[in-house]
């Protein structure tokens, strides 16, 4: 089946009790046991619930995995993925991070002593030197939040495992609608659910998915232990997000591609991020390992955090909030909203600075958000 199908029909079978089409919401926090643990496969929610356990298999399965795991957020995801290194491990990370990704990753260095070094992911001579020492995790994001740079997966991939390291992709701005990692290499592949996944802004979730057998049996013994599960409603509303994902991501992208070429070049923008644009550094390689460009835009205003914020003034369709991938446009002022907890000096060397804005794109009418985007340049 091609993947659209599959969205709506990959490990979701009708209900076996009932017959129902979409999977029905158990809830349920415990389960009867014929006899002490004797049991249909389920015994207490947070070791496993029926909804869930389909949106794991869809995610699993669509993600090209061995198994899907799905948590109560997407840093409950990644909560859970560093319970599998323990102090003194080393982690080589892509030095363009969502801010909360960082400030989970300082508080493993500074609390339990994980070393971690933030490289230029893009440049694989920084990644192979970066590798010349020991590490047991290599932690990507690509495209990256906020900068959008992208990594070419296969080749840092193959540096990692010849070094010996695991290979863990944020996934969410890209989706396995257009990308999946692990098919170029990746061993573990984590979500933020609340973004495109559920893609209506209604929930708060995240996933992992795991290449081997092994490493799904030892994360679903740590998703048990450590406890950050979703409910069972949030599980149904992921699945039903599922069903429309490949329109709306291509939605997503063509509301993208209008934004970014508003912006592109304009006298009173400093930068475009887009990978979907020819001057992108990383276009080709996305063109290569991509099914298309995503619904994300960044831009740096050449006027900084004035013009940015005289800018966020004038929007009209597109609403200052944090989050992204819903189908309404949002803004984000990453400086002083989600990456607010990088340090200054270190956000403004990695190109996070004062003037730069993200933008989810989300499926308007593209001609309508490219007239507000150029409606907010003309006020600066």
């Amino acid at each position: 089946m091609r993947f659209d199908t599959r969205l709506i029909h990959e490990r979701q079978p009708a209900d076996a009790a009932t017959g129902a089409v979409n999977t029905p919401i158990y809830l349920s926090s415990t389960f009867r046991q014929r006899a002490p643990n004797r049991h249909s496969g389920f015994v207490y929610s947070r070791s496993g619930n029926p909804t869930r356990a389909v949106l794991e298999a869809a995610l699993g399965s669509l993600e090209s995995g061995n198994a899907g795991l799905a948590f109560s957020s997407g840093l409950g995801a990644l909560t859970t993925l560093l319970e599998a290194f323990p102090s003194g491990s080393r982690i080589v990370a892509v030095d363009d991070l969502y801010g909360g990704t960082w400030r989970l990753f300082e508080h493993h260095r500074r609390q339990f002593g994980v070393r971690v070094e933030y490289v230029d992911t893009t440049d694989l001579a920084a990644v192979r030197a970066a590798l010349a020492t020991p590490a047991d995790l290599v932690y990507l994001e690509s495209p990256t939040n906020p900068l959008l740079k992208v990594t070419d997966l296969k080749a840092v991939a193959r540096l990692a495992k010849a070094a010996h390291a695991t290979v863990a992709v944020d996934n969410t701005f890209a989706t396995p609608a257009l990308q999946r990692p692990i098919e170029l290499g990746a061993d573990i592949v984590l979500h933020s659910m609340t973004k495109y996944l559920g893609g209506h802004s209604d929930i708060i979730g995240g996933a992992l998915v795991l290449r081997s057998k092994e490493d799904a049996e030892r994360f679903a013994w740590l998703q048990n232990a450590v406890g950050a599960v979703p409910s069972p409603f949030d599980c149904f509303l992921v699945l039903r997000g599922l069903h429309t994902l490949g329109v709306r991501v291509r939605a997503h992208g063509e509301s993208a591609r209008a934004v970014a070429e508003v912006l592109d070049g304009h006298r009173k923008v400093r930068a475009t991020f887009y990978p979907g644009l020819a001057s992108h550094p990383q276009h080709a390689i996305a063109r290569r390992q991509m099914d298309g460009y995503g619904g994300m835009v960044s831009v740096d205003l050449a006027g900084g955090r004035r013009a940015a914020l005289a800018f966020l003034r004038r929007l009209e369709v597109f609403t200052l909030a944090e989050s992204l991938g819903g189908v309404e446009s949002l803004v984000d002022h990453p400086a002083s909203m989600t990456h607010a907890s990088v340090r200054k000096a270190e956000r403004e060397a990695h190109g996070v600075t004062d003037g730069l804005l993200r933008l989810s794109c989300g499926i308007e009418d593209p001609a309508d958000l490219a007239d507000d985007v150029r409606s907010a340049l003309g006020s600066l």
